[in-house]
């Protein structure tokens, strides 16, 4: 199980570092490849669903791994020690932005709309109300719910992390 975990590390470590250096190698040696006993199993629900088709509509919540956000409790406290990464480029202060903008208040927010702050033009043209379910999806993986938005983050892919930030964000104290 380890291996497995340190072999799935290293393949998402290898996909960031291609998307951040746009793809290209210097290196004119051949990339290594792995063998089938090193590759990850492929999860069986994975095959089942269907292929990308572009970010999922405002009102559609539906998560890579297929968790509904309504089948989890999220803890607060739990959150909050979640949110410690978050805080890079984030605060819960009402009125403060950093790199990315106030989560204060997010819960029933329209995307895009704190006054001054400089958003991606994809952010604010996205339709989107950040609703917990909607937050649940976006925190799974920010690009695929807005694609060319300006936030970095690849995402929490722990579904119940995500319930616990949402928690958190709808009572930070």
């Amino acid at each position: 199980m380890v291996r497995m975990k340190t072999v799935a590390a290293v393949v998402a470590l290898s996909a960031l570092t291609a998307a951040c250096s746009g793809g290209g190698s210097e290196s004119s040696e051949p990339a290594p490849t792995t063998t089938e006993a090193e590759a990850p199993a492929a999860e069986p629900e994975a095959a089942a669903m269907p292929a990308d088709t572009g970010p999922p509509a405002a009102d559609d919540f539906s998560t890579k791994d297929g968790v509904e956000y309504a089948s989890l409790t999220g803890d607060p406290a739990a959150g909050k020690m979640v949110f410690a990464q978050c805080r890079t480029c984030h605060v819960t202060d009402p009125g403060v932005n950093k790199t990315g903008p106030s989560l204060a208040g997010i819960v029933g927010r329209e995307a895009g709309s704190i006054e001054g702050f400089n958003y991606s033009e994809a952010n604010k043209t996205s339709g989107i109300t950040w609703t917990e379910e909607k937050l649940f999806q976006y925190l799974e993986n920010p690009q695929r719910v807005i694609p060319k938005t300006k936030m970095i983050f690849a995402g929490l892919p722990d579904a119940q992390k995500r319930a616990d930030v949402i928690a958190y964000l709808k009572n930070p104290s």
